[in-house]
Order: C-alpha cells, then sequence, then structure tokens
C-alpha cells in the first residue's frame, strides 16, 4: 500500500516552481506600468513655425555653374560644391492647397546636399509669408515613404515565408515591441520619470510578452526569461557602478544637451535606460539559443545528467558569446564611423582619445554589454539543464531493442 502513492512529476515540480517566480514577475511588470504610465500630452502652448511638409515630384532639373564660397578666415578652405546640386529644379505638387501645379525651387547646395533628379519624389517646405522674391515653397529632402513600405514589406515576406507561423509570431511581437517603446518608454522618459525605473519596466514588458509569444509557453522559454531577468539585473548594476567611476553625465552629443535643458531629464539615467534596453535585444537572442540548445542535448541523449548538459551547453555557449562579442563591437564601430574618422584626422594621442566623453561611453556600454551578455550564459545553461534533467528523469526510459537473434543464442 505503502509503494502505490501517488507523486507529482519533476516536470510538473519545474514548471510550478517557474510559475511561482514568473507569475510575480509579471504582476510587478504590470504594476510598474501603471505607476509609471505617462500623462496625456499636453497641447502645445505655442503655436508652431508655421512650415508645413508636402509631397511633390520633380518634373525638370537645370544646373548652373557653382559659385565659390569665399574662404573663412583663420578656418578650413569649404571643399567645392557639387555640380548637380548647383541650379534650379521645377517639381509638381503632389499634395497640399495647390495640389497639381508646378513651381520653380532653387536646388539645396552646400557639403552634404543632395542630389536630384526628374521623377524624383521629394519633399518641400510651405512658408505662409515668403520673404523677398523667393517663392512659397523650399525644396527640402527625398520622399522616401515608398521606398520604406517596400523594404518593409519585402522583410515581412522574408520573415514569413521562411518562419511560417513563427515568423508571424515574430512579427507580431516586434509590434508589441515598438508599441511598448514608443507608447511607454519614450514618452515617460520625456514625462519625468525616472528614466533607469521606465526602461526596466518597459525592458521587463517585453521580454515577457516576446519570448513567450515568438517562442511559445515551455519550460525552455521559461528559462531563457529566467536567465535573461538576472542577466539583466547585473548589467543594469555594472552600468550603476561604471558610470559613476567613470564619471559619465549621458551628455556627449547636442541631442543629450537639449533633452538635459529643455526638458530636464535626467541624461546619466537615460543612457543606462539606453544600455538595458539594447542589451536586451542580444540578451534574449543568446539566452534563448542556451535553453533550447540544453533541451534538445536532453532529448538526444536522456543519460546525460545536470553536469554533462552543463558543460555540453557550456561549451556552446562560449562559441556563440565569441561572435556575438565581435558583432557587438563592429556594431558600434560602424555606428560610430564618422566620428572615429574624425578623431583619425585630428591625431590626437591614444589616451586621449580613450579618455574622451564620446568614446568612454562607448567603451562602457560595450564593457557592461558584453559582462551581461557573459553572465546569461552560465546562468540560463544552468537553470536549463536543471529542468531538463528532471524532465528526462521524470519520463519513461525508452526500452532497449533487442535482436531476435540474441534470443537463441
Amino acid at each position: 500500500m505503502g509503494a502505490n502513492h501517488t507523486h507529482v512529476p519533476t516536470s510538473r515540480r519545474a514548471a510550478l516552481a517557474a510559475a511561482a517566480v514568473l507569475v510575480p514577475l509579471a504582476l510587478a511588470t504590470v504594476a510598474a506600468l501603471v505607476w509609471l504610465w505617462p500623462s496625456p500630452p499636453k497641447a502645445p502652448a505655442a503655436p508652431d513655425s508655421g512650415l508645413a511638409r508636402y509631397t511633390a515630384a520633380v518634373q525638370a532639373v537645370t544646373l548652373t555653374p557653382c559659385q565659390e564660397e569665399p574662404p573663412i578666415e583663420g578656418g578650413p578652405r569649404l571643399p567645392p560644391p557639387d555640380p548637380a546640386t548647383c541650379g534650379e529644379a521645377v517639381v509638381k505638387l503632389t499634395s497640399g492647397p495647390n495640389a497639381g501645379t508646378e513651381t520653380k525651387l532653387q536646388l539645396p547646395s552646400g557639403p552634404g546636399a543632395q542630389v536630384f533628379h526628374p521623377g524624383d519624389a521629394v519633399i518641400v517646405l510651405y512658408a505662409p509669408e515668403p520673404t523677398l522674391d523667393a517663392p512659397p515653397y523650399r525644396l527640402s529632402d527625398h520622399d522616401r515613404s515608398t521606398p520604406l513600405w517596400l523594404f518593409g514589406l519585402a522583410f515581412a515576406l522574408a520573415v514569413i515565408a521562411f518562419g511560417r507561423w513563427r515568423g508571424l509570431s515574430a512579427l507580431f511581437g516586434l509590434g508589441i515591441t515598438f508599441a511598448i517603446l514608443l507608447l511607454f518608454v519614450l514618452p515617460g522618459i520625456l514625462d519625468g520619470k525616472p528614466p533607469l525605473l521606465v526602461a526596466i519596466a518597459g525592458a521587463s514588458a517585453i521580454m515577457l510578452t516576446v519570448l513567450f509569444l515568438t517562442h511559445g509557453f515551455t519550460l525552455a522559454t521559461a528559462m531563457a526569461v529566467l536567465g535573461t531577468l538576472a542577466a539583466l539585473v547585473i548589467t543594469g548594476a555594472l552600468s550603476y557602478v561604471s558610470l559613476d567611476l567613470a564619471h559619465l553625465a549621458g551628455i556627449t552629443d547636442e541631442a543629450a544637451f537639449n533633452l538635459g535643458m529643455s526638458y530636464h531629464i535626467d541624461t546619466q539615467g537615460l543612457l543606462l535606460a539606453s544600455i538595458i534596453i539594447g542589451s536586451l535585444g542580444v540578451l534574449d537572442d543568446v539566452t534563448v539559443t542556451q535553453a533550447v540548445t540544453v533541451g534538445e542535448l536532453a532529448h538526444a541523449n536522456p543519460t546525460y545528467g545536470f553536469r554533462r548538459l552543463y558543460r555540453a551547453g557550456g561549451r556552446v555557449g562560449r562559441a556563440h558569446i565569441a561572435s556575438v562579442i565581435n558583432t557587438i563591437i563592429l556594431a558600434y564601430a560602424g555606428a560610430s564611423l564618422p566620428l572615429l574618422l574624425l578623431i583619425s584626422v585630428g591625431r590626437e594621442p591614444l589616451g586621449q582619445v580613450l579618455t574622451n566623453p564620446v568614446i568612454a561611453q562607448e567603451i562602457v556600454r560595450s564593457v557592461v554589454g558584453t559582462l551581461g551578455l557573459i553572465s546569461a550564459v552560465p546562468i540560463t545553461t544552468a537553470l536549463a539543464a536543471l529542468v531538463a534533467r528532471r524532465t528526462t528523469e521524470a519520463e519513461p526510459a525508452p526500452q532497449a531493442h533487442r535482436p531476435r537473434h540474441a534470443a537463441h543464442s
């Protein structure tokens, strides 16, 4: 009678243990979203500049000889303008009160000016009170709405064609990510909420919804979520300490300066928030890969215990981390390529270059993100190995097939 008692399968125990952690985490995330949700935007007290944007199409371009800019006294000599940016363009308005009419506008010139050709879709700015004899419209930029819609459609079709239902759920998760960023994170920071708390709440909401939506409600996904959460906590703590030690206030460009002056935003907290949000995108890739890899190893080798699963998964994680670190550094280098070129032209000593606030900020961001990424591998691998071992132990062992001729031997 004592041998006939029932017990809870180990896999169910693992699921209950995971739920005991994830459910309070989800409730805390919802409470943080409600507490930090930004107030509705107020109507602007002052009118805007009066400039309106309309679409147009270039009908013809007439080029003229460029006029040389006078040299700046004591300054560098300006490069000559591109001959393709000097002249006039006839554009036909396709939106606005004067849609269908044509007007002749001056081509924008100077360093970095864009080149326009007949047939280009463009954006024109309308000033209601033109000065002197100038027309009320000014040629501003190319209209990129159609190409961007085509790029987005090609991206969605490629993801769905390759991933099918999983790809469709990934696109839906991407939409949720953008919704949380645009409706909660950015307005919350502009509303004066603490950037670090807003980033933590937003990252938790993205992590819980997107990971489960994309990869399913499985134990492997639950372990990936827990590993991501632990790595985010480590990344946030390291970021806070590192920025304080390096005396980085987060003001390294004009955008951060304007935000700090105009909206009274904590720029150091904004930098912390950017590190957390940026780390989340790489962390979920690593943690999901580790959790799924360990689960597949346990399924293929039911005799593997915790130690062997952890070692095998750790080898995969080390290879993955080695490639991801190179990806992170190249991504930062590519984004900062103009700055790196300016530093190279200046020929400053290496010590001054590395201690520059802009470079130091990127170094701290890269180092802290990499340390958080490295910590995610052993944590997620250990959690996944523990759950996978108990799950395989709870399953009945497969019966070995015995050849017929062995019975007659």
